[in-house]
């Protein structure tokens, strides 16, 4: 009697469990829009950035601001083999030139205004790889590049690190993205047809928490791989641009 009794209990307990929901969104347009607006309610973020592209291998870190006008940041990499500093504000990007190569740019103050069409020897060479960098850390780029050209494939909650999060893998087709193309891809890349699969996952807020974009599909060299965490969400964050009297 006893043992039928315990068989029962575990029975009712199975029948009573609830399972757990399933991921917020099914649709890669509903989770761009509540990501990008959670991440404008966010306010500010940390983050940090693993490239490993071609032959370009990196690393970030930083802190950033969102809202409504957009996204402002501050964040030092080692993107052209050395530490660099970039800040992004009000629209402008500005990279502090390594002193060591001042000389060679032709620059005498640390500072240059970074432009992808910019006519000065340091944004000609690295204008518009910067900028692309730039754009990879802020997650509103990669959710624009998800509602306009993404399809979700998997979706599934889990945890990242300890903590509760959804996982979406989500495809994008490179054919709609234009020319608004992640860190590391050439210009040209936009004729070709192809996709490559982002994998984002948000926490209980739907701000993200991490990003990974694999572009080994389309580059076909091995791995290529962008990876931003993000984390202490609403921290104070200090994103200035620099000293007007230190830009050349």
């Amino acid at each position: 009697m006893r043992k039928a009794a315990v068989v029962l209990l575990v029975l009712f307990a199975g029948a009573c469990s609830t399972p757990p929901p399933p991921p917020a969104f099914a649709d890669s347009r509903a989770l761009a829009d509540a990501a990008t607006a959670a991440t404008t309610s966010g306010g500010s973020a940390k983050f940090g950035t693993d490239v490993a592209v071609g032959q370009v291998r990196s690393k970030g870190q930083g802190q950033a601001r969102f809202g409504a006008g957009g996204t402002s940041q501050v964040m030092t990499t080692d993107f052209i083999g050395e530490p660099m500093e970039l800040r992004l504000v009000a629209g402008k990007l500005y990279a502090k030139v390594p002193e060591g190569s001042r000389e060679e740019v032709g620059m005498g103050k640390p500072w240059v205004v970074v432009a992808q069409d910019g006519t000065d020897p340091f944004s000609q060479v690295l204008g518009g790889s910067l900028a692309q960098l730039a754009a990879q850390n802020d997650p509103a780029h990669t959710l624009g590049e998800i509602r306009t050209a993404g399809t979700i494939v998997s979706a599934e909650r889990g945890q990242l690190d300890g903590v509760a999060a959804e996982h979406y893998r989500v495809d994008l087709d490179l054919a709609r993205l234009g020319t608004d193309l992640p860190a590391g891809l050439p210009a040209d890349s936009a004729g070709r047809l192809g996709k490559f699969p982002v994998e984002i996952w948000l926490d209980d807020a739907h701000r993200p928490v991490q990003v990974v974009l694999d572009l080994s599909p389309i580059l076909q060299g091995g791995e290529a791989r962008i990876t931003t965490r993000y984390s202490e969400w609403g921290a104070p964050v200090d994103v200035q641009p620099p000293p007007p009297g230190e830009v050349g």
